[in-house]
This record gives C-alpha cells, structure tokens and sequence, in this order.
C-alpha cells in the first residue's frame, strides 16, 4: 500500500531524512519510533504532501507523491500533533467543512459523517464548539476528520499525547478496530502503546533506519540472554547464593521483597541454555518452594535505549 524507496530529506548540509526504504503493507499497523529530532515527522510529512523531499520516492497504492499528488491525498487521513482543528466551529460544522475540503461525494456525507461520530463516540458533543470540548474529545474530532472519505491509509502522529489513562485505552481500542480496514502509520513516545497495537516497528534514528521488524523479533534479536522472574519463599541471602551456583547463570539480582522470606528476582543465563529446570531442582533440593517463575523478553522501550544510546556511544 505505502512503498518508500532512497528517500531523503536535507536541510544546507543537515540530513533530516538519509536514504531510508521500506514497506507498509494494506491493512497492516506500522509503529514509527524515534527519538526528538529522529525524522519522523518529516517523513509523515513527505508521505502526506505537506513537505517536497530531496530525493527518492513516495508512492501510496501505486501513485507517486509527486507525480500525482491529488490521487495519494485522496487515499490518506492524517491526525498530526497538533490536530488541525477549528476552534470556533461546532464539531458537526468542523466536519461538514472538512468533507468540503476533500471533496467527496455529497450524497453519502450525512450517512459517512454519522458512522464517524458514532465510531469515535463524538455524536453526542456535534452541536458543541471545539473550543469548549476537553482535550480527549478534540483529538477524537482530529482523529474524526482524519477519516472522513475513507482513506486507505492513515498516518497518526502522536495521538494519545496529553490523554490521560483512561482515554489512552479508548483511543488505543478505536486504532486497533481501524486496523481492520485501514493502513495505518502510527508515530508515539509511549512504547507500551506501539507493542500493543503494532504489527511491525520501524525505529529511525538521525534519519536512519536503526531497526525494522516484528516487535516480538526485535525482541529476540536484540536479547543476548535469557531472563526470568522468579518469586521464591527462602532466606534471600541464600536463595541468590544457590542461584548463582547452577551453570549458565550470569546474574542474579532481588526485584523485590514482598514479606520476610519471600521475594522476587530477576536471573540472566546464556540465551543458548534453559535453566528453569536446574532452576526447580537446585531450589527442590534447598527446600525453597518457587512461588511464580515466568519469562522476561525485552520490551520496545529495552531494544529502544539500546539501539539510541548505542549509536551515542559509537559517535
């Protein structure tokens, strides 16, 4: 759906963007990380029509972003940081006039702008002036007006900035449904966020691609040991001294102290070997029953720092 190729962006002898490819496939979520300053948005924007790039190309569904700049904007919803909103306009009012902007097809705008209203739970504040709405509902009028004329992509730069938990989960939900019928890009700081709803992760850094994957591969490839938590009832002291003794183990460390002795510790192994079962043995033997023992892959926000402060550290 999304096709990137050699694209970049410079600004006199700054690159922004620096010669990145890749793919989005139809129906498929992307998550676009990076830290400040990484690129993201520049690319969004490239994408979207908003800015030229240097150099390579954009096409969504086969038309280039250059070539044929109108047909690739009908074909995308953008919701940037800042949704592009109308503060002194009712949302009902706000939407009709984006419908105008687009120019869809008049005779299905009640039906289509009704069925947004009522997928982004927005129907019953239609009558009310954006600038009275809280910020939660303002970025779902942004997230509305994204939709409108059923694009096949959408490319939503931070949508859930400033919500609070609650409204987090329900924009997190609405993206996950979108999924089913949209290409989707989705730029976020919240990490925890981009591992639940994503399928793919690029990670771009300096304008470069830094990683790009499944965040379950990105996960193994970037983890050179094996983690567990275990929950263990026995002198802590002890337990750590009888861990540390069965082979393979690197280190082992308390998470917690939940009552007197009974706590948590996270154990590192070599990644080639599996010490649950020397693990229960050497605790079977020692008489301390192990409570909970589960695995500890590395999350987005692990693979994340690492790749960031790699890249520091080697300039």
């Amino acid at each position: 759906m999304i096709e990137i190729q050699n694209l970049t962006k410079s600004y006199g002898q700054i690159k922004a963007v620096d010669d990145i490819s890749f793919k989005v496939e139809k129906g498929e979520i992307l998550g676009f990380l990076g830290p400040n300053g990484a690129g993201k948005s520049t690319t969004m924007n490239i994408i979207t029509g908003f800015i030229s790039s240097t150099a390579g190309t954009v096409k969504v569904d086969g038309y280039d972003i250059m070539e044929n700049p109108r047909e690739v904007k009908k074909r995308i919803g953008y919701l940037p940081e800042q949704p592009p909103l109308y503060m002194d306009m009712t949302v009902l009012e706000y939407l009709n006039f984006v419908y105008e902007l687009k120019l869809v097809d008049k005779k299905q705008r009640r039906t289509q702008i009704s069925d947004i209203m009522e997928l982004t739970k927005i129907a019953h504040v239609k009558d009310r002036l954006i600038k009275n709405l809280s910020k939660g509902y303002k970025q779902r009028v942004g997230l509305a007006q994204s939709l409108v004329g059923s694009p096949d992509v959408l490319i939503l730069d931070e949508p859930t900035v400033g919500l609070d938990p609650k409204q987090i989960i329900e924009i997190r939900k609405l993206i996950k449904a979108l999924g089913k019928e949209h290409t989707i890009i989705l730029s976020s700081h919240i990490l925890p966020e981009v591992s639940a709803v994503c399928e793919k992760v690029i990670i771009i850094n300096k304008g470069k691609i830094a990683a790009i994957d499944t965040p379950e591969n990105l996960s193994k490839g970037f983890d050179s040991a094996s983690k567990l938590s275990a929950t263990i009832a026995g002198p802590t002291n002890s337990v750590q001294s009888h861990i540390q003794e069965i082979y393979g183990v690197k280190y082992v460390d308390v998470i917690s102290e939940k009552e007197k002795d009974l706590a948590s510790y996270v154990i590192e192994a070599d990644k080639s070997l599996d010490i649950r079962r020397p693990l229960f043995f050497a605790m079977a033997k020692a008489g301390y029953p192990i409570i909970e023992l589960k695995p500890m892959d590395m999350t987005l926000e692990d693979i994340f720092l690492q790749i960031t402060t790699e890249e520091k550290e080697a300039e």
